[in-house]
């Protein structure tokens, strides 16, 4: 935080720090998924054009049973249920809103090109599922999570060493040690110079760091 607000940033941002703490909305199984994968330096997180319908790129975390997976997203029936992103055109009929991610055949009707839609995921369900509010559809399915997070997650060395939880106070009191504080247990401090973004939204995929030292490149970025 110093070196940031030396640099002359008003602040740092650290969604990821929060998204993975025990007061999150990100259903526990995930989060606990999370953690333990960037502990055991297993956890791939890409950053993915295609992902959004507004061809967005998000960063998503490569998780079994999610929307990363290429078997679940295409055996997902396309639907836009929900409708937040739709983008309004006017069509030959007269005004419209339509989205990258509904059924093809209804994005082209409305005069949408169809090589637009591929590989668009429904961002609306999928961070709904992610916050435990998947959608039920018809004939018992369930809309899957699609995942976002930060790639730099070097901050969870410091916040739970041990793999243990941590809470939201403890996130608050971690970017206070590089002022002279201590983190969690009095166990984390800061080095100088972390804290400044580093994020390189012009890589495809990394391994999520875990267990050095690291700026807080651009944690929470993701969602």
């Amino acid at each position: 935080m110093a070196a940031a607000r030396a640099a002359g940033a008003a602040g740092v941002q650290v969604g990821s720090a929060f998204a993975l703490c025990e007061e999150s909305g990100m259903a526990r199984h995930l989060r606990e998924e999370l953690r333990c994968r960037a502990h055991e330096g297993t956890l791939t997180v890409r950053n993915d054009p295609e992902a959004s319908p507004t061809a967005f790129p998000f960063k998503v975390a490569q998780l079994p049973g999610t929307l990363s997976d290429p078997e679940v997203a295409a055996a997902r029936r396309r639907v836009c249920g929900l409708g937040f992103l739709r983008t309004p055109v006017r069509g030959s009929r007269g005004p419209v809103y339509r989205c990258a991610a509904e059924p093809v055949a209804a994005y082209v009707r409305k005069g949408g090109d169809p090589a637009d839609t591929r590989g668009r995921q429904c961002l609306c369900n999928g961070l709904l599922a992610t916050i435990g509010l998947a959608r039920r559809r018809p004939g018992g399915r369930v809309e899957p999570a699609l995942v976002t997070i930060g790639k730099d997650l070097s901050f969870l060395a410091a916040l739970f060493p041990d793999a243990r939880p941590y809470t939201a106070a403890d996130v608050v009191r971690w970017p206070a040690a590089g002022a002279g504080g201590r983190g969690r247990r009095g166990r984390a401090r800061l080095k100088h110079g972390e804290g400044r973004s580093a994020d390189r939204p012009e890589d495809a995929g990394e391994k999520a760091p875990f267990g050095h030292r690291g700026p807080l490149a651009g944690v929470g970025r993701a969602a």
